[in-house]
């Protein structure tokens, strides 16, 4: 299972305390420093079975900055996965990704399924 988080976000520091409690083995992965490429960002969007909104961390600064929730709506999936692509920090966190399914940040209800 591959976490990806920002270390200094709360929501990933609780969701790493439910793995760790839960017993669960995971490779870390800092989204700033290891920003998911297109290709992870495709891959995963098809494997969550999500709008590729729900990708997009919209409470984040870069995005409020860039003014994406009015430019979202124009730009085609390519568009989005590229964009997505070039900065971490544009990526809602955290992520779980399994071979069965990824998990975009923390509900502990649904995290039980991970078990």
């Amino acid at each position: 299972m591959l976490f990806v988080e920002y270390p200094k976000c709360s929501t990933c520091q609780k969701a790493k305390k439910w793995l760790d409690a839960n017993g669960m083995e995971y490779t870390d992965r800092h989204i700033k420093e290891n920003n998911p490429t297109y290709e992870e960002l495709k891959e995963w969007h098809e494997k969550s079975g999500l709008p590729l909104h729900k990708f997009f961390n919209t409470s984040g600064m870069l995005y409020k900055s860039m003014q994406l929730k009015d430019k979202l709506p124009d730009m085609s999936e390519e568009e989005q996965l590229h964009l997505l692509a070039t900065d971490g920090m544009l990526v809602k966190r955290p992520l779980v990704v399994t071979e069965t399914t990824v998990l975009i940040g923390f509900k502990p209800d649904i995290w039980e399924q991970l078990k």
